[in-house]
């Protein structure tokens, strides 16, 4: 579930208003001291390959400016193998999309004992699933879009069209419907007209057995980065996110001019204020750690919505991440490498 973009505009590198940040220790390079090693993990086989190897790219180049020595792995047959007879310090998985998210890499990292940057898996697994995220958020009060996940198997016996009828009576136009698995927009469909809601359905099934179907909030997409190099996680600026033709799908993310990201965003202290309490929330109630970003939108009336989070965010070089950490003040390199000590000393 990354996210990408190519017009950029941002603001001054002050501290959000209503947010709130942190400086990270110094991670300066000691000379008399071995360079810690790190793996990043970055390719993989989802829809989102490509990404991550944007992301790898970056992030292995900003921790070598830390002063780490770095080198990018894909995940294959020979990835244990490789592990297994050098081990590194630390392992940072930058894998987008199911088998990056979803918890089963972080799996195997448990099982051969090496220390890894983020999520744990079963964390992993909860927040990837978009309608057992909103589930999770929900109960912690935090509020999310109306919506039903429907398994293909479902949708087909108990007949489509009722079962549309339904939908539409209960939740409401307009509508999305997405993959309940899945990042980078794909497979994602706007509904305002009940006609459309079928192809919609047979889209988001392309990229996975479960759709959600989710009402459609009308305002202000935003994106709020989480960190947590220790002391408890904190957000970093809001980012606001202003596609051309008015949707964040995957051509507004890695279409060159179709977006424009601007940071801090223009929103009230007490809105942004809110934005980052439901980020930190939601990081808090699905178990998360070191990193996340939570997709969010504000409403016409300010209410703040919360749509996923993502536990691998895309790193790349315009990504909203890297964008939040640059407003905040702060140097990405350096940021990682402090959650790569934090992961070092929680294994330790």
């Amino acid at each position: 579930m990354s996210d990408g973009g190519d017009v950029v505009s941002t603001g001054s590198t002050t501290r959000e208003t209503g947010s709130t940040t942190r400086e990270t220790g110094s991670t300066t390079p000691d000379t008399h001291r071995k360079a810690t090693r790190v793996v990043v993990l970055a390719g993989g086989l989802s829809h989102e390959r490509d990404v991550s190897l944007r992301s790898g790219r970056r992030v292995a180049e900003a921790l070598r400016e830390a002063g780490a020595e770095v080198e990018v792995r894909d995940v294959d047959a020979d990835l244990l193998r490789f592990l297994g007879t050098d081990a590194p310090d630390c392992v940072l998985p930058l894998l987008h999309g199911e088998t990056g998210e979803d918890g089963a890499v972080r799996e195997v990292l448990e099982l051969v004992g090496l220390p890894y940057v983020g999520s744990r898996p079963s964390a992993c697994r909860a927040a990837f699933d978009k309608p057992v995220a909103k589930a999770v958020v929900a109960r912690a009060g935090i509020n999310t879009p109306p919506s039903v996940a429907l398994p293909h198997e479902t949708f087909r016996e108990l007949g489509a069209a009722a079962v549309m009828t339904a939908i539409v009576a209960s939740v409401g136009l307009p509508l999305i419907v997405k993959p309940a698995r899945g990042g980078s927009a794909l497979g994602c469909t706007v509904v305002r007209d009940a006609t459309a809601l079928a192809g919609a359905m047979v889209n988001a099934f392309a990229y996975g057995d479960t759709a959600l179907v989710e009402r459609l909030v009308v305002g202000a997409e935003v994106a709020v980065p989480v960190v947590d190099t220790g002391d408890g996680p904190y957000a970093l600026p809001v980012v606001s996110i202003e596609p051309d033709g008015g949707v964040y799908d995957y051509a507004a993310r890695y279409t060159a001019g179709s977006t424009e990201f601007r940071v801090p965003a223009k929103l009230t202290d007490e809105l942004a204020a809110e934005c980052a309490r439901v980020a930190v929330a939601a990081h808090e109630a699905l178990g998360l750690r070191d990193l996340s970003r939570s997709d969010l939108m504000i409403d016409d009336d300010g209410t703040v919505w919360f749509l996923e989070v993502n536990v691998a965010p895309g790193l790349t070089e315009t990504s909203t991440v890297p964008l939040s950490v640059s407003a905040a003040g702060l140097d990405l390199g350096e940021l990682v490498a402090d959650l790569v000590r934090t992961a070092v000393e929680r294994h330790h």
